[in-house]
């Protein structure tokens, strides 16, 4: 199944259903509420819109936003720039920090430039909504509590993040201005055929171009810490809730950082960034003038 929040010229964002082409409204006040009913619950509406009736917001604001830091060949790729190796503590367990769960943005909006940025940066990431809550999960049955999947766009100020990492505690105001989510969220069970039997992952490819022009380009399956492992790590002594959402991390050569070995360019006013992937869509972003 695949749902989303969309709003028409006469209607105020509402979750929907989307389906053969048609978007069908659902008698939710928002997608939080149809996460916590589950999937298997909600049945087809009979009204419904055609999908270029129809603007997509953020699919849900979330509870809390978490974000891993799971793909290797980002992670050491990464760490190469900066001259030094992958820390060990990174192959023992997930790593995960909590960003803000309330500026999201959705497909199309624009993105705000932080007046104190001058090196802004995109993230082509996958993220997982939980469904059912839960504490000390364990990865075998993670995929219990996953109500399904979306796109994740964790854009960055690159240079205040370098800053604010050398004191030992952040990503804070690196990160906090902007995250994008959408333009729907795809339930595992519309994914099951590109299963790698690994718990919540699949083969999934996923793309980034700026200004038409591809960047990036990689596969879900290559994560190295399964979104099962994650969810174990991020529930030990901990209750997940219905509405969370946990971002994998950046997928290999996923952002500017990366492909610059940290040197930019970087994205300007204007600069148009589309995250596509495969079965889930394109989540499409304008970058704004800088405040």
């Amino acid at each position: 199944m695949i749902f989303s929040t969309i709003s028409t010229s006469h209607t105020l964002p509402t979750p929907a259903l989307v389906s053969n082409g048609r978007v069908y409204p659902l008698p939710f006040a928002d997608m939080r509420d149809v996460v916590r009913l589950g999937a298997d619950k909600i049945q087809l509406p009979e009204s419904s819109f055609a999908m270029d009736e129809v603007k997509f917001h953020a699919p849900l604001k979330p509870v809390t936003l978490r974000d891993a830091y799971a793909f290797e060949q980002h992670v050491r790729t990464a760490n190469h720039n900066r001259g030094r190796e992958v820390p060990p503590e990174w192959y023992k367990f997930p790593i995960f920090y909590y960003t803000n769960p309330h500026s999201i943005f959705g497909d199309g909006d624009v993105i705000p430039y932080p007046h104190y940025t001058s090196a802004l940066d995109f993230e082509l990431e996958i993220a997982v909504v939980i469904g059912k809550p839960g504490m000390n999960i364990k990865a075998e049955h993670a995929h219990e509590h996953i109500f399904g999947y979306t796109i994740f766009n964790d854009w960055s100020a690159r240079d205040v993040q370098r800053e604010e990492m050398k004191v030992g505690l952040g990503p804070a105001k690196g990160k906090d201005f902007a995250s994008s989510l959408g333009p729907v969220i795809v339930t595992p069970d519309a994914l099951a055929d590109k299963s790698v039997d690994r718990p919540g992952v699949y083969d999934l490819s996923m793309t980034a171009k700026v200004n038409g022009v591809e960047m990036s380009r990689g596969n879900f399956k290559d994560i190295f810490w399964s979104f099962g492992e994650i969810i174990a790590r991020a529930s030990d002594t901990c209750e997940l809730q219905a509405g969370d959402v946990i971002g994998s991390g950046t997928v290999g050569t996923g952002c500017l950082l990366e492909l610059t070995k940290t040197q930019g360019p970087w994205l300007n006013e204007g600069d148009v960034v589309e995250l596509e992937i495969e079965r889930i869509g394109i989540l499409k972003n304008t970058i704004g003038g800088k405040q």
